[in-house]
This record gives C-alpha cells, sequence and structure tokens, in this order.
C-alpha cells in the first residue's frame, strides 16, 4: 500500500484525522479539492465569529450611556468590515495550511478524489493504494424548495463573505443558529432584518424560556422576528424583489434588497465512489457510520458534517480522532465513539450554550430530573459589566447531585459551559463544584451560585435542626453553660 490512511477533505475533521495519523507516524495523504481548512476557516467559524467581535463592538457604543459616556459615535464601510473579515481568515489560515500539514509529515494533495475501492483512490488522474480511507467532505448550504428563489441571487454562509454593499433590508430565512448569528449581527451594522421562522420560537432545540431572553435583545435591537411564518415564493417585478409568506393563515410579502437561506445544511456524500461500494446514506443524505465511526465498508471511516447529527466543527475534530486511532489499531484495538457530552453554543448576545439534556429533551425521553437555577442578575460581575441579563440552568437526577444537562443563556455563555462539560464527562456532582474555589469576581461564579442553590434545596434538615440544638447548648441557651475544652 501506498499509505496507511488516506483522508478525502481538508475541513475540521479531515485535518485532525490527518494530523493524529502523522503524530501516530504513519504514512497519511490527506486530499482537498477545494480550501484548505473547509468550511470553518473560509465561511463557517472563523468570518462568523470576526463579523461578531465587529457587530458587538457597534453595540456597546450604540449603549454608552450605560457605562457612564455622555457621547459616542461611530462611523464605518460596510466593505472595510467585510475586508477585516477576511483578514482575519488569512491570519488563521496558515494553521491549516499545505505547508504546516507537510512539515507534519502529511503528504497533501490538491485535487478531486475518487473511491475506487476500499484501497484505491484515484487523484488527478493517478491511483493510490492504502489500507484505510477516512471522509470528511464536510457539507453545503441547503437551499429549501421556495417557489421563484432562482430568480433572484441567494445568500447564503458560502457566498455571504463576499458581499460588499451592505443590504438595506435583509430577509433571513431559518431561525437556527447561523440565522441568529448572521441576522443579530446584520441588525447591529444597520440592516432592517426581517427573520422568517416556521416555528414558534428561534433555535427550535432549546428551552423556550432560555431562547426568550435572546429573541427579547432580537427585538429591543430592531429584529423583525416573523414567527410561525411559512416562506411560500420569491418574486421579482419591476425590479423589486418580494417574499410571500404565510401566517396564521394568512398571506403577505416581505419586499426585500437581499435574502439569506439559513435553513441547515446538506451533507456532502454523494459523487466519489461511496455509492458504488454499497456505503449506506440516511433520509438526510449523511452516512451512516457504526459506534466505532465506520461504515459497512470497515476500512472506510467517516467524521464531521458528512455524517454527524452534531454539525460543530468541535465534533469533527473529536470523531476525527476516533477515526485516525480506529483505522490505525484495528483490529487489536477499537475506540467507541463518545457522544455522552457533545457541547455548543450559538454565539448571539446573549450567548446560548449547552451541553447533555434540557428540559424539553428530557420530557421527550421521558427522564426524570430536577432543575436548579440561577438568574445572573444576581452576579456581581455581570452586575458590574452591565451585562446581568440571562441564567444558568442546570438537570440532576433527582435527589443527586449527577449533572444531566446544562444550559447557560448570557454573556460569554460558551466560556462558562466547559467546566460542567468536565463535570458530566467525569460525573462529578455539584458538590465538587461548589467545593471548588472560583475567582471573585468573575462571570463562572455563576457555576458555583448554580451549584449552592441546588445544595440550599437538598440541604439535610434533620442534621442542621441537630446542629441548631448544639449551638444553643454551646452558647447556654435555657440556663445551659458550657465551656470550651
Amino acid at each position: 500500500m501506498d499509505y496507511n490512511v488516506v483522508v478525502i477533505g481538508a475541513g475540521s475533521g479531515g485535518l485532525v484525522s490527518a494530523y493524529i495519523c502523522a503524530v501516530l507516524k504513519a504514512k497519511v495523504a490527506l486530499i482537498e479539492k477545494h480550501r484548505m481548512g473547509g468550511d470553518c476557516l473560509n465561511t463557517g467559524c472563523v468570518p462568523s465569529k470576526a463579523l461578531i467581535r465587529t457587530a458587538t463592538f457597534l453595540s456597546h457604543i450604540k449603549r454608552h450611556k450605560e457605562f457612564g459616556i455622555a457621547s459616542a459615535t461611530s462611523e464605518f464601510k460596510f466593505s472595510e468590515i467585510m475586508e477585516r473579515v477576511q483578514r482575519v481568515i488569512g491570519k488563521v489560515a496558515p494553521h491549516d495550511s499545505i505547508e504546516r500539514y507537510t512539515k507534519l509529515g502529511v503528504d497533501c494533495i490538491e485535487g478531486e478524489a475518487k473511491i475506487l475501492s476500499p484501497q484505491e483512490v484515484r487523484v488527478n488522474g493517478k491511483v493510490i493504494t492504502t489500507k484505510n480511507i477516512i471522509v470528511a467532505t464536510g457539507g453545503r448550504p441547503a437551499l429549501p424548495k421556495i417557489p421563484g428563489l432562482e430568480k433572484i441571487e441567494v445568500l447564503h454562509t458560502d457566498n455571504v463573505w463576499d458581499i460588499r454593499e451592505q443590504p438595506k433590508r435583509l430577509v433571513i430565512v431559518g431561525g437556527g443558529p447561523i440565522g441568529c448569528e448572521l441576522g443579530q449581527c446584520f441588525a447591529r451594522l444597520g440592516t432592517q432584518v426581517i427573520q422568517v421562522q416556521r416555528s414558534a420560537q428561534l433555535l427550535n432545540r432549546e428551552d423556550n424560556e432560555v431562547v426568550e431572553i435572546m429573541e427579547e435583545r432580537f427585538r429591543e435591537e430592531g429584529v423583525d422576528l416573523r414567527l410561525n411564518t411559512k416562506p411560500l415564493a420569491v418574486d421579482v417585478r419591476d425590479g423589486k424583489n418580494f417574499l410571500t409568506v404565510e401566517q396564521d393563515g394568512k398571506k403577505s410579502e416581505i419586499e426585500f434588497d437581499r435574502l439569506l437561506v439559513a435553513a441547515g445544511r446538506t451533507p456532502n456524500a454523494a459523487g466519489f465512489g461511496l455509492e458504488e461500494l454499497g456505503v449506506t446514506l440516511n433520509a438526510k443524505g449523511a452516512i451512516e457510520v457504526d459506534e466505532y465511526a465506520r461504515t459497512e465498508v470497515k476500512n472506510i471511516f467517516a467524521c464531521g458534517d458528512v455524517t454527524s447529527p452534531y454539525q460543530f466543527t468541535h465534533m469533527a475534530a473529536h470523531q476525527a480522532w476516533y477515526c485516525a486511532v480506529n483505522a490505525l489499531f484495528q483490529p487489536l484495538q477499537k475506540f467507541k465513539v463518545d457522544l455522552t457530552s457533545i457541547p455548543w453554543c450559538t454565539y448571539t448576545d446573549p450567548e446560548i450554550a449547552r451541553v447533555g439534556y434540557n428540559e424539553k429533551e428530557a420530557k421527550a425521553k421521558n427522564i426524570p430530573y430536577e432543575v436548579t437555577t440561577y438568574p445572573i442578575d444576581d452576579l456581581d460581575r455581570a452586575i458590574a459589566d452591565e451585562e446581568d441579563e440571562g441564567i444558568v440552568k442546570v438537570l440532576t437526577e433527582p435527589g443527586k447531585d449527577k449533572v444531566l444537562g446544562v444550559t447557560i443563556c448570557g454573556y460569554h455563555a460558551g466560556d462558562l459551559l466547559p467546566e460542567f462539560v468536565l463535570a458530566r464527562k467525569y460525573g462529578l456532582g455539584l458538590n465538587k463544584i461548589l467545593g471548588t474555589i472560583h475567582m471573585y469576581p468573575t462571570m463562572a461564579e455563576a457555576n458555583k451560585y448554580v451549584a449552592g442553590a441546588w445544595k440550599k434545596a437538598h440541604a439535610p434538615e434533620g442534621i442542621l435542626n441537630w446542629v441548631k440544638k448544639y449551638n444553643n447548648f454551646r452558647r447556654g441557651k435555657n440556663g445551659n453553660t458550657s465551656t470550651a475544652v
């Protein structure tokens, strides 16, 4: 064989797979037909967070009076903001570059891969042989079947970063993480944003009262939320664009300059040879894998958006480790992919971060639970930062401190969550978190305080009553006297 492993796709999953294989001294090839870094670097996490940073800065200027500043204004060019996004991408790009991975010992090949057999891959007209194949081909924006959509240039996460003229009136179809993050960004930049969501709330998977905090902020910032609203058709008349929608049985039209679709992603699983080998795709077009990240063809593995129900960069990297070690060490040793403690965060303001079960999921799966909450408006650091809005919500086993799931809505929620991810993964209960020193004043104290709220609710009343009597005795109440020994 030419290689121990051939990795197809140089996004998050492919890069980590190739890296692990190289560290383990395997001969590995990494094939990428487009751009190193995949969606995360070029059209996903990196550019969106760069835009969020600028939009957040502008929002703080608008809130200047909250910080005791009498006057503050800003001027900007939208094109320069979008060029900054590209500059950030360029600064991160060396981490994912051909040069870096070549130095690590990876053979990087630019070209389109075609799997000919479980041991053969063709690229650039050459057939290379391999003991194992890891598919990490990612996904692409899903376009809903809306009549007339083909009449306009639709924006989505692949091309929105190319625009340099700011839309005056932007319709966003979709209320998931991508739609929410970009919607708030454009609103903060001064675009009139109309967000169309079929269901009754944004972020369907999250608990209602948590999302309500975010939705209220959106409305305060001028986002026009059209919930329970179905997009029906796009039309162009007299040079103007219209989206017909239906809400509560009534139809209406929304005029717009640009329309951005944020309706999920479609796996890139077809067209490069898997079908011919009998690899199964599920109803969503994703590659089916077993608990060891293997397809039916046991030396072909898959990771990332092409297979995962959790379409996150860190999830792709997590799966990639299992793909690499299982490819190199099976049948001597196999490792089951651990999906029990997958965290995620929607980087709106306020952020919503979660690990494990929330109430929606626990109820749907009939899992017994108790809820403990801590309001962030009680937290000193949040008050000092004028960010005292949100909640920490913890689900535990009834009568026990074992963490079943945590949802945090608030300032830097994503940075607060890892303590609970650690606790859930390694079985550390709320008592352990309560017994850990947290620096004052920090946002992380919210984790300790929610643990304290749980402890207070589960205080051992019998023991406390005995201690009360003991303390009364020690101070000589009711005529008794005591002397310390």
